[in-house]
């Protein structure tokens, strides 16, 4: 895949730059006749290729013992952890569960109504089932039958049985999913029984979203293989990212598995890694298989010296993109909650084991697979080149007009981002769970019989010399309803809780000032928390946290490309060119799930916000996409400007070697993301609407226009590097030998 020199836009051939540089040309280069020396990573695809049992038995035995845990990896997993460790809310919670026997806001909640007065012996019946069914539970308590005044209702006809909390929130998570389908089931005639609460809540959440992502991958392959088809020309071909994802995933999910023998992992951590794991596999796949085949066909490299020069190539490209991706995922560490921080190690977990094959099973299956990569070829792929004619052609065509190509991009990419100035986020309300959960029903049986606030109840913590004090100050808080007479803990502990029925419903902003008056009016020492209010504290810090985590993310994306391009002004382009349809993707979802544009299409009902995690956790998996395609697309500009020294064959060459690699990848990560838009609850939903949007743009606009684009108006001065900065930097080049 050598190219002669080009000339740039002058009509000269440009003159190579100093040796050392980025733009020097091929120094030290194998005398002509003999292969090129390979760097460290032609030797380990050398390697791979040479011992290509070794690698297969290691990678068997490895897929064999972390596999044999992956089966586990549904009921060892986490269905908690949505909270902001440090926070007065889980304090508050900690102190019930301790000291108030569980009466803390992961407790489980049997809510009874009837129709007819729970006095009549039948509905008697029903509750003292349901408290006998709850207590043979061990991860419960104690039992707290209905009390007049509290959790029996005025009308006499909705009780609440309260099931305390014996163990963490992850196993009551564990309770509830136990429970709730038993207690459904003592219903009766006139007579319906829920579990509700918190506990009950996330494990219905869970459920729902879990089995939307499933329904949702199903209707995905489908498409996904088509596509993969096209993109290779072949059937074999196409099955390798497959086979990289396989490996991948029953490796990442055994690693699972005992990653929870040290801390609880979220069950979500398994159902983002499955889909990373699709989207990098084919990915990783397209760009190693492209070149090894572009290597392959000139007849004139043994198969051993085409894996070579494939890893020296896009092996380095895709090992600097995995880093990329990792270090971006990595940032949502600095987010303390335990959801967040899993579900970032389930996707790195997940991007480390299919690097490694991409690393090392893929160039073994190359080297055995020789020229039968391409067996069962379409007709149009035997006569099909390693430059591709068409993205010659359309980088040829940006080349010849930057501006006017360039400057379309970028008004449609600014239109698209500007509604996200107004973008409101909140933690998602009880609408998001199908309309017959558990905890739906339950929350709504509360709310009729106990009030609008009653579900979302506020739990103070106080000292007991000051629990009196405390309830008056509550009873004389804006947006307070209802607060019941303090509870001293039997255990002489100090601490008394007093309970406060707020006057609007636990999703209403109002909630949010009702929180803060009470907390600046308490008696010193008061702590706020309950149910509600966790997700007030999570969303406080994650509104807090979010420009720290994007910070750490666009300066460690930064340094990472100039540590792979050796060039600070084409490093920051690529950095900054990823804003563009990040910030495009969140402008599209402020007016599709804020506004509610396309909401009956979808089917989902506005909330009149975008659900909290979205713009942390979102915002780090976007740009680890967009920079992993930039990586692919500037890694083959340097490499073609290594060689020739134009600024020209550096562009168009990138885009006739790596734009079909990028369009095609895009294309099926569109594919699957696009599915979870049509799932039924509304935060797959907006996975699928906010990444889908991002990959489309930023393939079609970013990547395959804008970055071009930039490369072409800024020439030279894209590749170059001060002389320091070059003694600072490991070398890293992306031309062969």
């Amino acid at each position: 895949m050598h190219s002669v020199p080009a000339q740039d836009d002058t009509g000269h051939t440009p003159a190579p730059t100093a040796p050392h540089g980025p733009a020097a040309p091929v120094t030290g280069a194998a005398p002509s006749g003999t292969a090129p020396r390979p760097g460290p990573f032609g030797r380990l695809g050398a390697w791979s290729a040479t011992h290509a049992r070794t690698v297969f038995l290691l990678w068997i035995v490895l897929v064999a013992v972390l596999g044999a845990l992956a089966p586990r990896v549904e009921t060892a997993l986490s269905g908690a952890g949505w909270q902001a460790d440090g926070s007065q809310s889980v304090a508050v919670r900690q102190i019930a569960e301790q000291h108030f026997g569980g009466n803390a806001s992961s407790a489980l909640q049997i809510v009874v109504h009837a129709d007819r007065p729970v006095t009549d012996p039948s509905v008697q019946h029903v509750i003292q089932r349901a408290e006998a069914l709850v207590r043979t539970n061990p991860r419960v308590a104690g039992v707290v039958p209905p009390q007049p005044g509290a959790t029996l209702s005025a009308d006499g006809r909705t009780a609440v049985v309260l099931a305390g909390a014996k163990a963490d929130p992850n196993e009551m998570v564990r309770a509830a999913d136990a429970l709730k389908g038993p207690l459904a089931a003592l219903s009766a005639p006139g007579i319906d029984v829920h579990a509700t609460g918190a506990s009950v809540l996330w494990s219905d959440f869970n459920a729902a979203n879990h089995s939307a992502m499933i329904h949702s991958e199903v209707l995905s392959w489908p498409v996904t293989m088509v596509i993969l088809v096209l993109a290779f020309g072949s059937l074999v071909a196409a099955g390798l990212p497959l086979l990289l994802t396989m490996a991948g995933l029953a490796a990442s999910a055994g690693s699972l598995v005992l990653l929870t023998h040290l801390a609880p992992v979220s069950i979500w951590a398994m159902n983002f890694a499955m889909m990373f794991a699709l989207a990098l596999g084919i990915d990783y796949a397209l760009f190693l298989v492209m070149r090894f085949r572009a290597a392959r066909r000139d007849g004139s490299r043994s198969t051993v010296e085409a894996v070579a020069e494939t890893m020296d190539t896009a092996g380095k490209a895709v090992a600097l993109s995995g880093a990329t991706v990792l270090v971006s995922l990595s940032a949502v560490m600095l987010v303390p909650s335990p959801a967040f921080r899993s579900m970032a190690g389930g996707i790195m977990l997940a991007v480390v084991f299919v690097l490694a094959a991409t690393l090392t099973l893929l160039p073994a299956v190359l080297a055995r697979l020789g020229r039968r990569v391409d067996a069962l070829a379409l007709p149009w792929a035997k006569s099909a080149g390693s430059r591709s004619p068409r993205f010659t052609a359309w980088g040829e065509r940006l080349w010849r007009r930057p501006v006017a190509y360039g400057a379309g991009a970028l008004v449609v990419l600014l239109a698209l981002a500007a509604p996200v100035l107004g973008l409101r986020t909140a933690m998602p309300s009880i609408d998001v769970l199908p309309s017959g959960a558990s905890a739906r029903a339950g929350y709504a049986a509360v709310q009729s019989a106990f009030g609008p606030g009653a579900p979302g109840t506020l739990q103070i913590a106080v000292p007991s010399g000051a629990a009196d004090r405390a309830a008056d100050v509550a009873r004389h808080t804006p947006g307070v309803a209802s607060v019941l007479p303090p509870q001293t803990a039997a255990d002489h502990s100090g601490w008394s809780l007093v309970q406060a029925v707020p006057a609007v419903d636990p999703s209403d902003p109002a909630l949010s000032g009702t929180v803060h008056a009470l907390r600046a009016d308490l008696p010193r020492g008061s702590l706020v928390g309950g149910a509600a209010v966790e997700n007030l504290d999570l969303q406080h810090l994650l509104t807090s946290r979010t420009p720290l985590v994007v910070g750490v993310i666009l300066v460690l994306g930064f340094l990472l490309l100039l540590v792979a391009l050796q060039a600070p002004l084409v490093a920051a382009l690529g950095t900054a060119a990823s804003l563009l349809s990040t910030g495009a993707a969140f402008g599209v979802a402020r007016l599709v799930f804020q506004d509610g544009h396309g909401a009956g299409l979808l089917g989902f009902t506005s909330q009149g916000f975008l659900d909290g995690w979205a713009p942390v956790f979102f915002f780090a998996m976007i740009f680890a996409i967009a920079m992993d395609y930039t990586v692919f697309l500037l890694a083959s500009a340097k490499e073609h400007y290594e060689r020739t020294g134009s600024p020209r064959e550096a562009m168009v060459g990138a885009m006739a070697h790596s734009g079909r690699v990028v369009f095609a990848a895009a294309a099926v990560m569109v594919a699957v993301f696009l599915t979870f838009a049509i799932s039924g609850p509304l935060p797959p939903k907006e996975m699928g609407i906010v990444l889908g949007t991002a990959v489309l743009l930023d393939a079609a606009l970013v990547r395959l226009v804008l970055l071009p684009v930039l490369l072409r108006l800024t020439g030279h001065a894209a590749w170059w590097s001060p002389a320091g900065l070059r003694r600072v930097l490991p070398r890293v080049r992306f031309s062969h030998g």
